[in-house]
């Protein structure tokens, strides 16, 4: 069952996330995608790969999460979500964000490892892929 059921539900989170005060807890997978959601359909001037990389590292920092080569902020995998949440955005055009959010959780986006299907761990989890982004080893994204 998703935490987002309502418009409102997903510019809470994206205010929150904005200023710093989302709890750890809070900050979950879905809460990520519920973000990239808000974001691309209602604040697209944040939706670029590197407001998110400033909007997460910042988080991160409040979290005590340091952002490091090995900890933190992952620009590959934060730019592979956003592109993927585009798509189901472009798909479902018009339809309410709890509903899109709820048909992605209930597929492959809903698990954590989704990303895997696209990279080798190795080339996922390298310092390269964390910095900046590297195309996937094995399948095309969309």
């Amino acid at each position: 069952m998703t935490a987002f059921t309502k418009d409102t539900d997903f510019s809470h989170l994206a205010d929150r996330v904005l200023d710093t005060s989302l709890p750890r807890a809070e900050w979950t997978h879905e809460a990520h995608f519920a973000l990239a959601l808000e974001i691309l359909r209602h604040r697209p001037d944040l939706a670029g790969g590197d407001s998110f990389r400033t909007i997460i590292t910042r988080l991160n920092e409040a979290h005590g999460t340091p952002n490091t080569d090995s900890s933190g902020y992952h620009h590959t995998i934060t730019l592979a979500s956003l592109r993927a949440t585009e798509h189901l955005l472009d798909a479902r055009r018009g339809a309410p964000l709890a509903e899109v959010l709820r048909e992605a959780m209930a597929g492959p986006l809903g698990r954590s490892d989704w990303i895997l299907a696209h990279w080798s761990r190795d080339r996922l989890f390298s310092v390269e892929a964390r910095r900046d982004w590297v195309e996937p080893d094995l399948a095309p994204l969309l």
